[in-house]
């Protein structure tokens, strides 16, 4: 066989494979999408009959501690403590973990909060970097502050889940804002279903643009910077479309860091956060299913709640975007490895015949064969070795089912409540979900490719996140 007649076998092959991934991958993605759409119409119809004020108001509702790790977060932290001091929840407390920052993060809590030194005991069953005081604040009797030195979030985590004092917990970004409403929605499915529930996340909504007063999102709008806008129809995709999915069939396996609500006996008893990964967040949904499934308990449920409930300050650079994505994709790669029992595995229900393989070979694995893709591609088209016909047809389909499914996502963000308002938003969403497929997607593409490579190669870390702050409207 020559050269010339391998390539063009490798060619064929190429195309062979690549056609047949994306059909699986967007038919999956379709599917998703209609089990979304049916959870969220009931979801609605189930909200009409409200009980969510009774619930927060009953005293057989639980009480919730809220971590709040924090690091060089000056510039949103006072913001997002005075949100979450004033959700609409009868019985909680907020923990934040100041995790040896840098910049004024303490300073500017104990400026806004009358913070002064608390006696109480801050070891326990959690290993943790040595907390070096803890404050409690003069006007807010359930605000609690520790200053540790630094070990990352998922050390402030374990230091913050050693203090707290209720059966459940909920993690919050430092740069996150609360619906007033929040923790009664992430509460209603462990008060409400038949079966235990040990975690709930809840949907992760874009705050750029939006007009922020006292901690509260008093007009809900799009950033004019066209990056964030692209997360916008990017997030809408992901929660909406994939998780409300996963969750209908227990097989959700990411509770995103930046709002998600755990029983706490259950995480201390499996170590709480693990420390030697970034992907923290996903990893500790795995072992809970994990540990559940191997201790022979079906009867469980690790659901997604599709109401906005948290809004966050999106990437507004490249830069940051960069390293974001990055590192969820070394994170991705790193959970999936030290979960590979999973694969396929009937004791783990849908998580290990479908969830599990999906986000392997192809959330994780695929973007090598997406870039392999895009080069055989590239190549054969300057070569002539791949016909024009085929490379138009195959171009468009990808158009087409990429827009479809942003669309889809966009249409179950205007069921929800707190929906965008204007016709225009309506516009600029629907003419982003199409302009993302002509260079938007490539960059997350590339990005993911690198996060990939840094996994490979054991190397990349969390990265600094820097904040323009949820005080100001967000370009």
């Amino acid at each position: 066989m020559s050269l010339r007649e391998f390539y063009d076998w490798g060619v064929e092959v190429t195309e062979f494979v690549l056609v047949y991934y994306f059909f699986i991958l967007n038919s999956i993605y379709l599917l998703l999408s209609f089990v979304a759409f049916r959870t969220i119409y009931q979801h609605l119809l189930r909200n009409i009959y409200g009980g969510l004020e009774q619930l927060s108001r009953s005293p057989l509702t639980p009480a919730v501690s809220i971590l709040v790790p924090a690091h060089n977060e000056a510039v949103s932290i006072a913001v997002t403590v005075n949100n979450l001091l004033h959700i609409d929840y009868m019985r909680f407390e907020v923990i934040v973990i100041n995790d040896g920052s840098t910049d004024s993060t303490l300073e500017e809590l104990k400026k806004g909060f009358r913070l002064v030194p608390a006696d109480i005991p801050t070891a326990g069953p959690l290993d943790t970097q040595p907390v070096l005081a803890a404050y409690r604040s003069e006007v807010h009797h359930n605000l609690l502050v520790l200053d540790k030195k630094n070990g990352g979030k998922s050390d402030a985590l374990n230091a913050g889940l050693n203090i707290a004092r209720y059966a459940y917990f909920c993690t919050i970004d430092a740069d996150a804002i609360l619906e007033p409403d929040a923790i009664q929605r992430v509460m209603r499915p462990v008060m409400e279903s038949p079966v235990r529930v040990i975690g709930v996340g809840g949907i992760v909504r874009v705050a750029n643009g939006c007009r922020i007063e006292k901690g509260r999102i008093v007009e809900v709008d799009l950033p004019w910077s066209p990056l964030p806008v692209f997360q916008v129809v990017e997030y809408f995709r992901a929660f909406l479309s994939g998780r409300t999915g996963y969750s209908r069939i227990n097989a959700l396996m990411i509770v995103s860091g930046a709002f998600g609500l755990f029983e706490r006996s259950l995480v201390v008893e499996i170590g709480g956060y693990r420390k030697d990964t970034v992907g923290e967040d996903m990893d500790l949904v795995c072992r809970l299913h994990d540990h559940m499934r191997r201790g022979g308990v079906k009867d469980y449920l690790i659901e997604f709640v599709p109401d906005p409930v948290c809004w966050t300050e999106a990437p507004s650079s490249v830069a940051v975007l960069s390293r974001q994505r990055r590192r969820w994709q070394k994170g991705l790669l790193e959970v999936l490895s030290e979960h590979t029992r999973m694969l396929f595995n009937p004791r783990y229900g849908w998580l290990g015949l479908f969830s599990y393989p999906f986000l392997l070979f192809f959330e994780g694995w695929g973007i090598l064969l997406e870039t392999l893709g895009y080069l055989v591609f590239a190549v054969g088209g300057f070569l002539g070795a791949i016909q024009t016909d085929f490379m138009i047809a195959f171009f468009v389909a990808a158009i087409l089912c990429g827009t479809l499914l942003s669309l889809t996502g966009v249409l179950l963000g205007e069921m929800t409540p707190r929906e965008y308002p204007k016709y225009r938003h309506w516009m600029r969403l629907i003419a982003f979900a199409v302009i993302e497929n002509f260079g938007y997607r490539q960059l997350v593409s590339f990005l993911r490719l690198m996060g990939t490579i840094d996994y490979v190669r054991g190397k990349g870390e969390w990265g600094r996140m820097e904040r323009s702050g949820l005080l100001r409207r967000k370009a």
